[in-house]
């Protein structure tokens, strides 16, 4: 394991950041490592800039939808999906209301921005946004709408939809892509292990074409970023990366909260994307 924070210092901008976040494993909830407590911190930092932060819009690979769908519901249940791990797990619940108004608002620009979204009243919070969640915001005190990843969607597909809710950062909202800077499970050995190099490898590149601001790379990144495949077999548990650089626009500059990796494989990278003229966080 081993992992390189920042200290978290949300932007002075009058836009809340946007933010990716690896969800790792559902273990995370309660085996959370250096990343939940950084996570933690981050979000009472937000808190503090954003007295007025008035809800979450959260992307998740584990709600995949053959069209664009958004969460509705007032008050989303929390849904264990996933098997075989500790009864532990499948007691915790995060409450967090959701919020109809702020659902008819992303309905609204998705819908003005060509694409035919629609809302789903009954769906619950999947474990891809709660358990990150409950280390960002602990109090479960604010509403959160999730969108769904469409199915058969690419980088720029998923880059458009946050590109399209871009404007409620300057609302007082927090969009997050929740998904995983690595995500090869065929590797997964459980256990302290040293990181796999390859993972260094990608996560690295990533990181450094987020610092030069190079949008073509990334949405290349399965042609151009090194080991993209073996990180990634399939695309899904990085999609979610393209939606929080979509809300964030091209004036960014990302800000690491955790460089951690989880039983060799699985990088927990997390970063705000904050505007460039934003202060720089000093390094622990």
């Amino acid at each position: 394991m081993s992992a390189t924070t920042q200290a978290p210092s949300p932007s002075s901008s009058t836009q809340v950041p946007a933010l990716f976040v690896s969800h790792g494993a559902p273990l995370f909830a309660i085996d959370a490592g250096i990343t939940g407590p950084a996570l933690t911190q981050w979000g009472q930092g937000l808190r503090a800039q954003f007295p007025g932060l008035r809800g979450v819009v959260i992307m998740s690979p584990h709600w995949m939808a053959r069209s664009p769908q958004v969460m509705t519901g007032p008050q989303p249940a929390t849904w264990h999906d996933f098997g075989g791990f500790p009864q532990a797990l499948y007691q915790l619940q995060y409450p967090a209301p959701g919020s109809p108004a702020l659902a008819q608002e992303v309905l609204g620009l998705l819908q003005a921005a060509g694409v035919a979204a629609q809302g789903d009243a009954a769906r619950p919070f999947d474990h891809g946004a709660w358990v990150p969640l409950m280390h960002l915001f602990p109090d479960a005190d604010l509403p959160v709408v999730q969108v769904a990843l469409p199915v058969g969607a690419g980088p720029a597909e998923v880059f458009a939809l946050g590109a399209a809710l871009r404007g409620l950062r300057n609302q007082g909202v927090l969009v997050v892509g929740s998904g995983s800077m690595t995500h090869n499970l065929s590797e997964f050995f459980g256990g302290a292990r040293e990181p796999a190099p390859y993972v260094l490898e990608f996560s690295r590149w990533i990181e450094d074409a987020l610092a030069r601001g190079d949008m073509q790379a990334l949405l290349n990144y399965r042609s151009q970023a090194p080991h993209a495949t073996r990180a990634h077999p399939t695309e899904d548990h990085f999609l979610p990366l393209f939606f929080a650089l979509g809300a964030a626009g091209d004036d960014l500059r990302p800000q690491y909260l955790s460089r951690e990796v989880m039983y060799s494989m699985l990088s927990m990278d997390a970063f705000a994307l904050q505007p460039t003229t934003a202060p720089a966080a000093a390094a622990h």
